[in-house]
């Protein structure tokens, strides 16, 4: 190559060098579409992240002065195409001269694309349904739908069916199905299509096992005390061999004001006389007890008139058999058990008749009892294959219960051992300690009594009657917190009510108690009831008058007004540890929109020496908002991209540094 030419390459190449560093300097974050550009353009604006595709594009102009006379490179040119789904993108020339970014305008000359036919869409979604009847509707055989089935797997999204139940013009009008005409039915929701008396079912499920059996008692059988409104039996057992600890309420209140959306109570639990248990386990900060909550009576009560079990033997000793299972103790052996009990212990304490959404034994067991034709139809068409699309409908549909079904379908009066065969075991619920069990005492003169602390969030729906429906575990206590403000408005101290709460102590080692320390800085996010936990937290620290450790509460509430729980009660200098974000008054802010203004203290805390972000509430919204707060501030403190953001936060999980304990 002559030297004229290295002259006029190399300066060209050098002012394209430092221009595309200048260029590429000021490009938006390359892994995240949710970081604004850094600096504005008519093609980009930080209040409009997405880029715009320009159209105006820059022709270079070169005078025969610069041109080389006898090079190749001289003759080249540049040409755009318009890209489409059906056309590549066309290859520039490499000419260097010609490579200088489109923002230079100095001696360059522009021109317009001339307008074209309106471009395709890249990247467009379509929404093809949204519920299972659209589902239905799509692979509908009149629509010319053809599926092939490659393996029946239910995913539990409720959105898969086996067979469609066709018309049969020989029975249209026939023995067509009348549905019962009750509010309860009318609460399913069901739509059974083209279902006639004389239609076809397949794959009906099979007859569920009776496996639970009442016998007589023995004349020299000894009496059992029964305490069925206040303790379960003696067999519920959750780790044997000890018991349920009958723990006798101390006081309850509410934390939340009139006018909240949802109520919030306080208890205090006596345990003074809590047996020790082998290897020195004691309750913890941020562990969580076990409460054995019963069923209502108003609930069982109605199922027992349901089952049109007179009230003489609703209370009487029999002999329990079971051939098979663990039920009706919690975790206990697969084995057959001979038991003394009483049928309303059993419905109180052993079974959940509200809490799980029918299945298809259940409905198949239904059937196989009901008298009247039309309804033993409907519920055999719930347990076949042509019933799938309704029976998804029915299970992630609003909460059904026991009494409702039965409600629904009132020719049904199945045995109750049979029906004990099918339902649920009535789980515990378990509820954070809301302090530290170190440090809670009450004085009674000379003596201490130990107090544990939680607080419950009452989470209250409709029922098909129209009433207000609560959870077993939430209900249970708050008609336990009633009790106690009615006998207060009355002057009646609570511990002269003797109310009593079943509970035992469990996950002790959950991940909120075992990665609990004393040392490095803490960060504890939470909204709603999951800030109850942390509660205990700030006051081991705080009591341990350490400057150097730390800590720092995010906690989530709609109206401060309203829903802020423990305020004032988190120990000295409350203000200086804790910030409560509203979401519905103020600034309208989310704890996980908080998380990322606070992206310079989480970043030091999780950086420290044995700094540790613990996250606590409901995974749906701000557990998940929450954790994509964390990992955009790892990409813009940490300088990294999405996947190494989700890794570091995966590493801190593993390592202890980063506890969530959502639900």
């Amino acid at each position: 190559m002559s030297e004229p030419l290295l002259t006029f390459i190399f300066p060209s190449v050098l002012r394209h060098l430092q221009r595309l560093a200048t260029y590429s300097s000021k490009m938006p974050h390359p892994q995240s579409s949710q970081h604004t550009c850094l600096s504005e353009s008519s093609t980009c604006h930080p209040r409009d992240p997405i880029p715009q595709e320009p159209i105006f594009l820059p022709r270079h102009s070169r005078s025969s002065a610069t041109k080389p006379s006898s090079d190749s490179a001289s003759s080249m040119s540049f040409e755009y195409t318009s890209g489409s789904e059906d056309e590549s993108p066309g290859t520039p020339a490499t000419d260097p001269q010609l490579s200088e970014p489109f923002d230079q305008q100095r001696d360059d000359q522009t021109f317009v694309v001339p307008p074209t036919s309106p471009r395709k869409r890249r990247a467009s979604t379509i929404l093809l349904s949204q519920s299972p009847e659209d589902v239905r509707r799509i692979l509908s055989p009149a629509r010319g739908a053809q599926t092939k089935e490659l393996e029946k797997v239910c995913c539990g999204g409720g959105c898969c069916f086996l067979k469609t139940l066709e018309e049969d013009p020989a029975t249209k009008s026939g023995s067509p199905v009348i549905v019962p005409d009750n509010n309860a039915f009318q609460s399913l929701g069901l739509r059974i299509g083209p279902l006639s008396l004389d239609s076809e079912l397949t794959n009906l499920v099979e007859l569920p096992a009776e496996t639970v059996s009442f016998g007589k008692l023995s004349t020299d059988a000894p009496p059992v005390q029964a305490r069925v409104q206040k303790h379960p039996p003696g067999f519920v057992t959750p780790h044997p061999p000890y018991e349920v600890y009958s723990a006798k309420l101390h006081h309850a209140r509410e934390l939340t004001k009139p006018g909240a959306e949802k109520r919030t109570y306080h208890y205090d639990l006596d345990v003074t006389d809590y047996p020790a248990e082998s290897g020195n386990v004691d309750f913890v900060v941020g562990g969580a007890v076990g409460i054995q909550a019963p069923n209502s009576d108003e609930l069982v009560d109605e199922i027992l008139d349901i089952l049109n079990i007179p009230g003489y033997a609703r209370d009487k000793q029999v002999l329990l058999k079971t051939s098979t299972g663990r039920w009706p103790s919690i975790w206990g052996d697969d084995k057959p058990r001979e038991l003394v009990t009483t049928r309303r212990e059993l419905l109180t304490w052993c079974s959940d008749v509200q809490s799980y959404p029918p299945t298809k034994p259940l409905l198949r067991l239904l059937a196989e009892y009901a008298t009247a034709p039309n309804e033993k139809k409907i519920l055999l068409y719930l347990s076949s294959a042509q019933g799938q699309a309704a029976f998804c409908d029915l299970r992630t549909g609003p909460h059904i219960t026991i009494a409702q079904l039965l409600n629904a379908f009132p020719s049904s009066h199945p045995p109750l051992p049979h029906l004990l065969s099918v339902l649920n075991t009535l789980m515990p619920r378990f509820y954070s300690l809301s302090q530290d069990p170190q440090i809670s005492c009450m004085r009674e003169g000379t003596n201490c009594r130990r107090l544990i602390e939680i607080a419950v969030t009452v989470h209250e729906t409709s029922n098909w009657r129209g009433g207000p429906r609560t959870g077993v575990g939430s209900g249970f206590l708050e008609r336990m917190a009633k009790k106690v403000q009615e006998a207060e408005k009355e002057g009646i101290k609570a511990t002269d009510l003797d109310l009593r709460v079943p509970m035992f102590r469990g996950l002790m080692a959950n991940p909120l108690a075992r990665e609990f320390v004393t040392d490095g800085p803490m960060l504890l996010i939470g909204a709603g009831v999951g800030v109850a936990p942390f509660r205990g937290f700030v006051q081991r620290r705080l009591k341990a008058a350490n400057c150097a450790n730390k800590v720092w509460v995010l906690q989530g509430v709609r109206d401060s007004l309203l829903d802020e729980l423990y305020s004032g009660e988190w120990g000295v200098e409350e203000e200086k540890v804790k910030k409560v974000v509203q979401s519905r008054q103020g600034e309208g802010r989310y704890v996980q929109e908080e998380v990322g203004h606070q992206a310079d203290l989480v970043w030091f805390i999780i950086n420290a020496l044995d700094g540790r972000v613990f996250v606590c509430g409901s995974s749906q919204g701000m557990g998940e908002g929450v954790e994509r707060a964390l990992i955009d501030v790892a990409m813009d403190k940490g300088n990294l991209r999405r996947e190494e953001a989700e890794e570091f936060w995966t590493k801190k999980k593993e390592g202890g540094q980063y506890i969530a304990e959502t639900w």
